[in-house]
């Protein structure tokens, strides 16, 4: 199940939205499944530049959609 009960990010949404796993995510970053959970789910996390750009095109490749930073962060 995705997103069920969790406050999450609107890149967490996004991934429910898509159902795409954060494993998932993970294996094609290469990110620690930590840095991902609070970038999901922690509206305090602030996701480095560079982590940015690796899970936006990780949720692009994924997802099949265009998708870009902006969509996720500010």
């Amino acid at each position: 199940m995705f997103g069920i009960g969790k406050k999450r990010t609107k890149y967490g949404d996004f991934l429910d939205i898509n159902m795409i796993k954060q494993e998932r995510i993970s294996e094609e970053t290469g990110l620690h499944r930590d840095t991902i959970t609070r970038a999901c789910n922690d509206q305090e996390y602030s996701v480095k530049k560079s982590t940015r750009k690796l899970l936006t095109d990780a949720a692009s490749k994924l997802s099949k959609k265009n998708v870009k930073q902006s969509d996720f962060w500010s």
